[in-house]
């Protein structure tokens, strides 16, 4: 009985160490967004199919920076047409650590996260003009994982964009669904083996 209790207090102390080892300083977070929906603010809500995929470096523990490519088609509920959007720039990414001011640790394997982007966007709306502006979006996310080194991701985020020429602001909620892969680096590798 005492060794399957000390079995059991090894494999969950061996969880908690690889779940941090994650997003240590020197390892990478690959990942895309395949479902997204949006609610407009001012320009209509509707629905969307995107790939957006990212890639960022963790440069300290918990903290991630990178870019990110939008490519994606919107039909926006109100009758009007199909438009394609695209945007390209820089992310940055900040996981909340388990007790934390503030921070609820909900599911034991997970982590909180926010977002923000700022870069170059834009969208063709079929027989109409084309535009291109200031893309940004800041937001919360939750990542689950489901293996040391897969999370399931949603994601809430306030996104706009601030067009160049005749169009002002267009901003929208969006809720995307989406996985990252994290990829240790082999100095994050040899310390995940250390604490084994």
């Amino acid at each position: 009985m005492k060794k399957l209790i000390f079995t059991g207090i090894m494999a969950v102390t061996g969880l908690a160490a690889t779940m941090n080892a994650q997003i240590q300083k020197g390892n990478w977070l690959v990942g895309s967004s395949l479902i997204s929906s949006n609610f407009g603010l001012n320009t209509g809500g509707g629905y969307n199919i995107a790939i957006q995929p990212k890639g960022a470096y963790f440069i300290e523990d918990n903290v991630a920076v990178g870019g990110y490519v939008d490519l994606g088609f919107n039909k926006v509920t109100n009758g009007s047409p199909t438009e394609f959007t695209y945007g390209v720039g820089a992310l940055g990414r900040y996981y909340l650590s388990p007790g934390e001011k503030g921070v609820d640790n909900l599911l034991n394997h997970g982590r909180w996260f926010l977002e923000g982007n700022a870069g170059i966007g834009g969208r063709s709306v079929e027989n109409a003009d084309s535009t291109t502006g200031f893309d940004f979006g800041v937001g919360p996310g939750y990542s689950y994982f489901i293996t040391p080194n897969i999370g399931l991701e949603g994601l809430v985020k306030y996104r706009g964009r601030a067009g160049f020429g005749s169009e002002g602001l267009n901003s929208n909620l969006t809720f995307n669904l989406g996985f990252s892969i994290y990829l240790p680096t082999s100095k994050a590798k040899q310390i995940a083996n250390d604490v084994k």
